[in-house]
């Protein structure tokens, strides 16, 4: 088990790392960091081709060929985003990985996230103007919430960050 969790010392729990200072390389963990590669690398294409996806859609959908131009720059503004923010993941799953998770990067990163899931949500609130549908609002609310965990973890990890800082110095 992680002693990030343990209930020892408050030494201890700042020491994220397996018993022994070995890196956390759990299969989770290795998994979860392979789906943000693929999921980031396989992000940058598809989000140059969405003018391409939109028109391709715009044949079967009325709105979409009538905002087409519209709903293009709302999906690129989006996938943008959604790459700076699994960037931001890669980021801290590679400090989880070193066994150093509560790092000032961590907070940096986190803070970030939040910032990009905001602006998704901003961007698709133009899109309830020009067509309204219930997973427009559901987007929405997933980035609102998405976002406002991002900024809240950013806290916790500042202070975490602090306290193993203060508690590294009086040892």
């Amino acid at each position: 088990m992680n002693s990030c969790y343990s209930t020892k010392g408050s030494r201890d729990l700042f020491q994220n790392k397996l018993p022994g200072g070995a890196p956390m390389k759990d299969k989770l963990t290795v998994f979860t960091k392979h789906l943000l590669d693929f999921m980031f690398f396989a992000g940058i294409p598809v989000t140059c081709a969405v003018p391409f996806l939109t028109y391709g859609y715009g044949a079967f959908a009325p709105s979409y060929r009538r905002y087409m131009v519209v709903f293009s720059v709302i999906l690129i503004l989006s996938g943008v985003m959604a790459l700076q923010i699994l960037y931001e993941l890669r980021r801290v799953f590679a400090t989880v990985i070193a066994g150093d998770c509560f790092k000032n990067e961590n907070t940096v990163s986190l803070s970030k996230m939040g910032r990009s899931s905001f602006v998704i949500a901003a961007v698709w609130c133009v899109r309830i103007f020009l067509d309204p549908t219930p997973s427009v609002f559901i987007i929405i609310a997933v980035f609102i919430i998405a976002g406002l965990f991002s900024k809240v973890l950013s806290r916790v990890f500042g202070r975490a960050v602090a306290y193993k800082i203060e508690n590294d110095l009086t040892i």
